[in-house]
């Protein structure tokens, strides 16, 4: 029944059908009501047009529906019927069809971001990094003209402009005889390095063509993976150009580096950043209309607040502009008489939200900003002190390794000056792991605070070092403990001379006795109190 049913004809026919077939086989019920006379039960094709009258009489078994429009192959006994894929009928084309029935367009695919779309083409559209691009004999700009361009390592942190230096680069090159093939570590195994390596190979020795090899976030390449590249920078088959964020002497190899030039790209001034913006919203081919589908006005308001929030990452920059215009076209208040969309200071605060910090927890702004910290407290300035310890938290630093950091500073700055700067530090520690983020804020600055303030010694941290140097470099020769100060517990060891000659101090309080190795006698390593020179206390022997 739902065989028959599925194939258009009415429950009526397909119980009538199978009563009179034995209801065990769909193709018997078929046949019996193909051989049935033309009723409106048995017509499933949809009504066309009628005929004109002059035409002459279809037969009966004309206007049945045809077997084959609903089976792929012949029938066979049982089989379950096969829908045929052939495309449903076309309707009636009435007068009085609405529109609504009509085919849709398919949408567009939304436009690339902001961000990808504004990459400059050419070396004279990149905006920044002056140091590199402004002077025309600069590195870049003399080998770009002359075609001979070194392999590079761009250093520098995210959205200052790397990707789109090394796209620029090919760009600006007079001469054709350069092909650009990217890859991103994070994506790219060893295939595609072994794949790119042997293509630009096969390109150079055959049409002598150079391969622009750009990998983008080179340091997470491994050793073998990097070193992969060497043989075909030596050669002349590529010309690599790395990019990475973290600190290359840390992430890349030694014979990378000697095979390339490092350049060191800053994040970009708030006055770049805003140049960046006003091109975005005035372009027309690439700018702020695309993303939004009609002309786009953006306030000065709106692009001082973007370009002084954004850590100098042009990427945040764009993108937090692109949201702000979109936000602002979806409200009928931010349209003006013409028709433009105004992109007010509101809307940049709504697409920014909050302050974009650049900090990793593990990378070069880490040590930066702990370095920072220590030396402000080192020279006693508290108040830039807590300011760094700000920018750790809100960076999202464990509160527990800046007190950690701070128990350190106490006994290497601070020691012996006052010695309960050490106990305040470990009992910040404590509160710390006791109460967490945020209410241990106040606790660290109190601490950071303490320890600025705090009057500096670094008497013990240059005498653990002086004593640590005359061990590593046997100045004493490491002989062993006098006999005098090692201990007898037996008979055996006070016949050898284990303890003999010790002067009990609390019965003897003037009296003289060497407490070093005869070889380090009269050597000083703690110089204190403190004699107020600047030079160690080294070589005191």
């Amino acid at each position: 029944m739902d065989q028959l049913r599925n194939m258009g004809f009415s429950d009526n026919l397909a119980a009538q059908a199978l009563s009179a077939t034995g209801g065990n086989s769909p193709t018997k019920a078929i046949e019996w009501i193909l051989n049935q006379p033309p009723s409106n039960d048995t017509k499933i094709d949809v009504v066309s047009t009628p005929p004109p009258a002059s035409a002459p009489k279809a037969s009966p078994r004309s206007s049945q529906p045809k077997l084959h429009r609903f089976f792929t192959r012949p029938l066979q006994n049982d089989d379950v019927p096969i829908p045929s894929p052939s495309p449903t009928p076309t309707p009636p084309q009435n007068d009085d069809v609405s529109t609504s029935s009509k085919k849709r367009p398919k949408p567009s695919p939304p436009p690339p971001p902001l961000s990808e779309r504004m990459r400059p083409r050419t070396l004279d559209d990149v905006v920044g990094q002056d140091h590199l691009l402004a002077a025309k004999s600069s590195l870049l700009r003399s080998a770009v003209n002359r075609g001979r361009l070194p392999s590079l390592i761009l250093w520098g942190p995210p959205g200052s402009g790397k990707t789109s230096i090394a796209r620029a680069i090919l760009g600006s090159l007079s001469i054709s005889a350069f092909r650009f093939v990217a890859l991103s570590a994070v994506t790219s195994g060893v295939k595609d390095v072994r794949d790119a390596v042997d293509e630009a190979r096969r390109e150079k020795s055959k049409t002598k063509t150079t391969t622009l090899l750009f990998v983008d976030e080179v340091h997470r390449f491994n050793k073998a993976q990097q070193d992969s590249f060497l043989p075909i920078i030596e050669d002349g088959s590529v010309v690599f150009v790395g990019a990475t964020t973290e600190n290359p002497s840390f992430h890349l190899t030694t014979p990378l580096l000697s095979r390339c030039r490092l350049l060191l790209l800053h994040p970009l001034p708030p006055h770049h950043l805003a140049s960046l913006l006003r091109r975005a919203a005035d372009d027309p081919l690439n700018g702020l209309r695309i993303s939004v589908g009609s002309p786009v006005s953006v306030d000065d308001d709106a692009v001082r607040f973007i370009s002084e929030n954004c850590d100098g990452d042009a990427r945040v920059a764009l993108n937090a502009l692109e949201i702000a215009s979109v936000a602002a076209a979806a409200s009928a208040a931010r349209r003006d008489a013409a028709d433009v969309v105004v992109v007010a200071l509101e809307d940049a605060k709504e697409a920014l939200q909050c302050k974009h910090l650049a900090y990793d927890r593990d990378g070069e702004e880490h040590y930066n900003l702990i370095s920072a910290l220590h030396k402000s407290m080192r020279g006693s300035d508290a108040n830039a002190g807590i300011y760094w310890l700000a920018r750790m938290l809100e960076g999202g630093e464990q509160p527990l390794y800046i007190a950690r950091r701070l128990i350190r500073f106490a006994s290497e700055d601070v020691g012996l000056a006052d010695p309960l700067a050490l106990n305040q530090a470990v009992a910040c520690y404590q509160a710390c792991h006791f109460l967490g983020m945020p209410e241990c804020n106040v606790i660290l600055a109190q601490c950071v605070a303490y320890l600025a303030l705090a009057p500096k010694s670094i008497a013990i941290y240059r005498a653990i070092g002086a004593a640590q140097k005359a061990v590593k470099e046997s100045d004493g020769q490491n002989e062993g403990v006098p006999l005098h100060l090692r201990n007898a517990p037996t008979k055996l060891m006070k016949e050898i001379g284990y303890g003999k000659d010790y002067i009990y101090t609390p019965n003897n309080p003037t009296a003289f006795q060497s407490y070093l190795p005869s070889s380090l006698e009269g050597c000083k390593f703690l110089d204190w109190p403190n004699s107020g020179s600047d030079e160690p206390p080294l070589d005191r022997c």
